[in-house]
């Protein structure tokens, strides 16, 4: 079973400005969810962005990855195009 971590105070700042818990980040990942490579820019790290519903939302999760943990760095609502991708590719 994955385990998830974050950074506690991210965590709080995103919930106080987005009403968004990294805590709940788990129901996603228990659905179907569209995710692909984060590689914009060079992190240091692989990282990963997850697509998927979390209480009747479609958010935006970016995260990294090792066999038995997932590590959240970010949560916010889906953007209307990204939205129709996730649907699009269920």
């Amino acid at each position: 079973m994955m385990r998830f971590t974050w950074h506690e105070p991210k965590r709080l700042l995103t919930l106080e400005k987005r009403g968004l818990d990294f805590a709940d980040a788990e129901l996603v990942f228990e659905g179907p969810t569209f995710t692909f490579e984060d590689d914009r820019r060079d992190y240091g790290e692989q990282r990963w962005v997850t697509i998927g519903l979390m209480r009747d939302k479609v958010v935006v999760i970016v995260h990294t990855e090792t066999e038995d943990e997932i590590r959240i760095i970010s949560l916010r609502e889906a953007e209307k195009d990204e939205q129709r991708h996730f649907f699009s590719n269920l």
